[in-house]
């Protein structure tokens, strides 16, 4: 079988890294916007401005500094703007912090699977999150999508010419990694992380059906893939196709 991994918060550490960002540009904007209150608003900014500035910290911080100009009816001084934009860089800049597990599983599987990396967010920092990884050798193809929906999955699936019944996506979010691969009649392991985004979170339920298993964390994905194995579910030979 074919075995795909999201990247944020399923390999690496990233969702703390956006909450602590949060937390100092609240504390910068506590004159005009109660720390309590920011957030509400700067998830209505968010989910304003997805279409036009995608997934990833640059899109937030860009969101961030709309919500400060939006709770100060545009006062916010310039020195505030650049403390705002010096904490999204600091945010792209981050050292990367895998996961316990993350590295033996990976060259555990790769050994007898091929294996893909599936992640959506800005190309060029997703790129470089990948490269200070490490970890980018351990997988046959890397995909950086704006998007993780029914037709990317299908579009990906495509291309390497992978049944969707023979491909498995481990990730940490139900609604990109888990439902969609789901709806295509693939094969999901879901691995819950400590804390999700507000936008991303959605309950379980519907995606406790047929192709879907839980794992606590990276160390437990080979046993759920056993698990898969034991369906009748075997490895295909089909080689990635050029984009």
């Amino acid at each position: 079988m074919h075995i795909a991994f999201d990247a944020d918060d399923t390999l690496w550490h990233n969702e703390p890294i956006f909450d602590l960002t949060q937390d100092r540009v609240a504390e910068l904007l506590r004159d005009w916007v109660p720390p309590e209150e920011l957030g509400e608003q700067l998830n209505r900014m968010e989910k304003r401005n997805l279409q036009l500035f995608g997934y990833g910290s640059k899109g937030f911080t860009l969101s961030l500094i709309e919500t400060a100009l939006e709770v100060s009816r545009g006062e916010i001084p310039g020195a505030v703007i650049q403390e705002i934009l010096d904490a999204g860089k600091a945010m792209i800049e981050h050292p990367i912090e895998l996961l316990p597990g993350v590295v033996e599983t990976l060259e555990r599987l790769a050994s007898q699977h091929p294996l893909l990396l599936i992640t959506k967010g800005d190309l060029f920092h997703q790129e470089t999150k990948i490269a200070r990884s490490g970890l980018a050798e351990r997988f046959a193809g890397i995909e950086i999508v704006s998007e993780k929906d029914d037709a990317t999955y299908r579009r990906i699936l495509d291309r390497y010419g992978i049944d969707a019944e023979r491909f498995v996506m481990v990730g940490n979010s139900v609604r990109s990694d888990i439902l969609p691969v789901l709806q295509i009649g693939g094969n999901a392991i879901h691995i819950p992380y400590e804390s999700n985004w507000e936008l991303d979170k959605i309950e379980h339920r519907g995606a406790e059906k047929e192709g879907f298993f839980v794992a606590e964390s990276m160390l437990e994905v080979p046993t759920s893939l056993q698990e898969i194995a034991a369906l009748g579910w075997t490895a295909p030979t089909v080689a990635p196709t050029d984009a």
